[in-house]
Order: structure tokens, then sequence, then C-alpha cells
């Protein structure tokens, strides 16, 4: 491929937007899902991982060498999007990565290096390699707004995609460390739908957005002013225990924490149980024929569990005339022996004498009956 042509060649495919019988025949409303899960790396990370690839080619040019840290997707896409336009790729994730895991980025065309046991460990590596490497420049694994545009990208489709004059009483993404929802504000504004709430889904354990939506003004704070554009108090987290592993960051990006708070249509905070997440991934395995991680099941949580949604929209009224996006996010770090594992941990979950999971939402907590 040219270098002209790798500039202007887009490498991430438009995915499918379905109404999903199962959910809306569940939630008695429109649900439609957005499949990211079939991009060429598996997941939304290629949009913009792939976008910002390309502008480095444009600023640098051939020669330029790409280091991400990732907890995986990031950097699968990043080896992707370099593989595509012939450009070096380090990615550097932290141990507890699967070798199957590793193996499957090397297959892409990086390397693979290990270091410490969360993220932010991995980042400090990349940067410190990276200032002693020669034309070496750091892809953001989530804070950036060449990311975000790129990101923005599925909103545009979602738009052209939706019944013509349709437009969402809310978008339900999961958040790691704010690309995607970055993106997702981006492109809500660009279409007109800065109105339409963003309800966005982590578990408990790694939470870094919902434990930074507490400590500023906004959606905990009921109607307290918002002082508009003022800098966000941001979440340090010195310790991750879900499961969900892509869900791992330990603070969210402060820029998209400001965006989120400014935002018309404001933002929404749910966090949810590893179980309930568990529960997501197998109904939607057996509902929809795809597997997804634990991270893109926390969406998918809200779903499942119909009062969990009506609590936290309770726009949505039965009926034709209410329509719900979920963003399938995707995600490569899932196997049939994961999801069976899930299974197995689910039923001795709902078996215990507590018949109830908790979730918490801007703020406050609540319980949902425990379902297998």
């Amino acid at each position: 491929m040219s270098t002209q042509k790798a500039h202007d060649k887009t490498l991430w495919i438009e995915t499918p937007l379905i109404r999903s019988t199962h959910l809306s025949t569940l939630l008695h409303c429109n649900v439609y899902l957005k499949l990211e899960t079939f991009q060429p790396a598996q997941s939304f990370k290629c949009r913009g991982v792939s976008y910002f690839a390309q502008h480095a080619l444009r600023t640098h040019g051939p020669d330029v060498h790409l280091m991400i840290a990732s907890s995986g997707n990031a950097g699968l896409a990043a080896a992707h999007a370099a593989n595509a336009l012939g450009l070096r790729c380090t990615v550097f994730l932290p141990n507890g990565i699967s070798q199957t895991n590793i193996d499957t980025i090397r297959r892409a065309g990086a390397e693979g290096v290990t270091e410490g046991d969360y993220y932010v460990q991995a980042l400090q590596l990349a940067r410190k390699t990276m200032q002693e490497t020669p034309n070496a420049i750091m892809v953001p694994g989530y804070d950036n707004p060449v990311l975000w545009e790129g990101h923005a990208s599925m909103v545009h489709e979602i738009k052209r995609q939706l019944p013509q004059g349709v437009k969402p009483d809310a978008v339900v993404c999961s958040f790691g460390g704010g690309g995607l929802a970055g993106g997702i504000i981006e492109g809500c504004k660009a279409v007109g739908w800065d109105d339409v709430p963003l309800v966005t889904a982590e578990t408990h354990g790694s939470n870094c957005f919902y434990q930074t939506l507490s400590l500023n003004e906004g959606p905990f704070a009921g109607d307290a002013p918002r002082r508009s554009g003022t800098p966000s108090t941001v979440a340090h987290l010195t310790h991750l225990t879900s499961r969900a592993s892509s869900l791992g960051a330990s603070s969210p990006s402060p820029t998209v924490v400001r965006k989120a708070l400014d935002r018309k249509g404001g933002v929404r905070s749910v966090c949810v149980t590893d179980e309930m997440t568990m529960q997501a991934a197998v109904h939607f395995a057996e509902d929809h024929k795809v597997l997804v991680e634990l991270a893109c099941a926390a969406t998918l949580a809200c779903a499942y569990n119909p009062n969990v949604l009506k609590k936290v929209v309770p726009e949505v009224t039965v009926g034709e005339d209410s329509t719900i996006v979920l963003i399938v996010c995707g995600g490569f770090k899932i196997t049939l022996a994961e999801m069976e594992e899930y299974r197995r941990d689910l039923a001795a979950d709902v078996a215990t004498a507590d018949g109830e999971w908790k979730v918490a939402y801007n703020g406050e907590m609540f319980t949902t009956p425990k379902i297998a």
C-alpha cells in the first residue's frame, strides 16, 4: 500500500446496528445493538487507534514507531493498524494478560512486552522506552482528541442506521478510561444528540469514573449548579479487584470527565457486580450467538436486569416510541472455557443465601434480584 493510500484508507469497518428481538421483548421498547465486536481487531478500539496511527504516519512519516500500553484490546488495534500501514509497533502489557492473548497481538505483527501488575505500570515502561527509542511515538489508550474523533465515527453510523427520524432515549456504553465515552460525547454533539442521556457502566472494583463523579459537582450532587469548563477532580484507584480487566484504568481522562459533566444530556453512572456481567455475557451468547468480555457485558447487564434500566433511564416507556442504543464494544479476551467458568460461578453465586445483587447509581445504592 502506498503512503498516500495508507493515509486515506479507513482501517475500521461500518459495524451492524441491529434491533435485538430478545432485549426489546424483555424491556418492552426498541433496543438496538451497535456490534463493535465485528471490527477487524474485535473491538471499537479499531476506530480511534487506527485513526491516531494514520495521524502519526502523516505527521512523522513512515519511520514512526508506534508504542502503546494496553490491557489487550487497544494493543491489538494498534498492531492491526501498524500492520496495515507498514509501521513498527510495540505493545506494553501488564503481567496478568494470558500468553494466548499476547500471542494474538504478536501474530498481528507487533512486539509484545509485559511489565507490572497493572496498566499504569505497563504505561510507565512504555513512556521510558519511548524516550529512549528513535522515531517512537506513544499511542494513547483513551486520553486524546484524535482518538475520540475516530471513535465518534460510530455515532455518525448509528444515526444513519436507525430508522429515519428516530433519536435514542439513551446511549449506554462501558467505561474504562474514557476513550469510548469521549468518542460518543463528541459524536453526539456532531449529530445533534448532545441532549441524549449517556449511561456509563462499570463494575464494582474497577470504577474510576464512578468514583471521580462522586468528587465533582454534577449528577451525584442532585440539582447543585455545575461550573462549566472548570477543572475536574479525578479519582486514582490504587487497587483494582474486578474480573473485567478491560475496565482496568486506575483513573479516567480528566477531559472526558469534564465533557461528560458539561454535556446537555448529562451522564448517568452505573456500577454492577462481576456476577451481573457474567449473567449478561452468558445470556448474550445464548441469545445472539456472540461472545463478549465482561467489560463489554457491563453495558449488557443494565439491559438483562430490567429494573436496573428502568431506574437509570426512567424516560423509557413501554412501546414502540422508546429507543435505547447499547454499544457492544467488543474485546478479544474471551474464550469458550471462560464462558463455561462464568456459567458455573454465576450458578454458585445465585445459589447463596443472599438473593440480591448490589447496584450503584449516581451516588445511591439499590438491589436487584439474582437471576441465573
